[in-house]
């Protein structure tokens, strides 16, 4: 094999991605013959790949970075100074200043009672240590529980144990046997229940659901509840009204802990430094990663309440659970700066000042026949599609496959957008910008989609 050398031209970056990089949830075969897309700089909502080539990130890099490309060079003096301080060290029967202010940070950001803050690398350890710390709270407490209810079509990580808790099917398969054991409730999609519906009674029809899931399971087996405030897959669902309510009460009654998964929805994404607020979600774990850094870092965190702490504060407890870079000092001081920042530019309250103006500039797609339903709260929206408006018709896989993968996907990019075009549940596409955006980015990324849809349109 040969060598090449840093510095590398775009024909050698090319060669050297065929012969040494896998990508991440990428069917590399695609790329063979095909050139990788090599993004190489960002500034504020855009990037730009190795040819020059600009697109808008209306993923705002898988929902993580809230405040936008800019920053890097304040968010880089941050990390330059905790290098020449302390480069790294672990927070395993010690601590270093970083880790202890962040934690304090969170701890006032979050809602309610949640204090505790125990930190790790990312969004799938988040929801592996909740569920570690969901089964060894109840067993100091003399109970056996062991098990997790998610939702239908949820995703919330892909290490085994986040996979099992995961409602998708499709990942879940390829890798079973899982961790045992986790059972699925409805979601909160709307869209496909019958018209003559009250809110009411949609919020009754998922709390007997949930219910009957217990009761199926056995309660005094069931360790946690884990949910999104706002669910990703399948297309940004909110709850009704009096949902989350309905749902502690159902967790209190049978003594199991509720975690919000805010892994995407936490540090601004609704419009809130928690979507906890947002829908009076009282939870006893909050999971959250890529906004507590702006993706800048990998980090993530699960927050806790003293109560879920209590048993572990005797002499001879402790959580028998860790990880090596969880709290490292460099990626605290990053996601301080990052919440410094978010603080005085006023990040999350635009977002809220401009929840309207996103939802009413994307609403504009619901024009196009093949646009059925627009989902989603603050700057986290979205746009399902259909093969019939007025019966709702959806797409058979095959079709999916075809206009997802075989027409959409390349049409955004090709056109200067980065989104998802995602079938986890129905198909949709996926919106959420950095939180930065303004009216121009929503317009430019409103025009393109109307474009690429209206031609999907003609070929359906």
């Amino acid at each position: 094999m040969t060598a090449v050398s840093p510095g590398f031209s775009p024909v050698e970056l090319q060669q050297a991605a065929r012969d040494h990089l896998w990508l991440h949830f990428t069917r590399m075969g695609g790329y063979a013959e095909a050139e990788l897309p090599v993004i190489v700089r960002g500034e504020g909502c855009y990037l730009e790949d190795s040819n020059g080539k600009r697109y808008l990130d209306a993923l705002a890099g898988l929902f993580a970075v809230n405040i936008g490309y800019s920053y890097g060079d304040e968010i880089g003096q941050a990390a330059h100074e905790q290098m020449r301080e302390l480069p790294f060290y672990t927070n395993w029967s010690s601590a270093h200043p970083r880790a202890i202010e962040l934690a304090a940070t969170v701890a006032e950001l979050a809602p309610g009672d949640l204090t505790r803050v125990f930190f790790v690398s990312g969004g799938s350890e988040a929801i592996e240590s909740a569920w570690k710390l969901a089964r060894q709270y109840h067993t100091a407490r003399g109970e056996r529980r062991w098990k997790a209810i998610s939702r239908n079509v949820a995703y919330h990580g892909t290490t085994m144990g986040a996979l099992s808790i995961n409602g998708i099917p499709a990942l879940r398969t390829p890798f079973e046997p899982l961790v045992p054991s986790v059972a699925h409730a409805r979601n909160t999609n709307r869209y496909h229940r019958p018209p003559e519906e009250t809110e009411e009674q949609f919020t009754r029809f998922l709390l007997d659901d949930l219910e009957h899931v217990i009761d199926a399971e056995g309660a005094d087996t069931i360790a946690v509840v884990i949910m999104e405030p706002v669910q990703n897959a399948g297309g940004a669902f909110t709850p009704p009204a009096g949902y989350f309510s309905g749902v502690r009460e159902i967790c209190d009654r049978h003594g199991i802990l509720l975690c919000a998964d805010e892994v995407i929805t936490g540090f601004g994404r609704i419009g809130h430094w928690f979507a906890c607020e947002k829908y009076d979600v009282q939870p006893d774990l909050v999971t959250c990663a890529k906004g507590l850094s702006s993706a800048y870092a990998s980090i993530g965190a699960v927050i806790t309440t003293d109560k879920v702490m209590e048993p572990f504060l005797e002499e001879k407890s402790m959580f028998s659970h860790g990880i090596t870079f969880g709290g490292h000092p460099v990626m605290c001081a990053i996601a301080l700066k990052n919440i410094e920042i978010m603080k005085r530019d006023r990040i999350v309250d635009g977002v809220r000042e401009n929840e309207n103006m996103y939802r009413s500039t994307l609403e504009q797609l619901l024009e196009l026949p093949i646009a059925g339903d627009l989902r989603g709260a603050g700057c986290f929206y979205a746009l399902e599609l259909v093969k019939d408006k007025e019966t709702k018709e959806g797409f058979s896989d095959e079709e999916s496959e075809t206009l997802l993968r075989g027409f959409l996907s390349p049409q955004f990019f090709e056109r200067g957008l980065i989104c998802r075009s995602d079938d986890r549940g129905d198909p949709v596409v996926q919106i959420s910008p950095p939180l930065i955006a303004g009216q121009a980015e929503f317009d430019e990324m409103t025009g393109i989609i109307g474009d690429v849809l209206t031609e999907a349109s003609q070929r359906i």
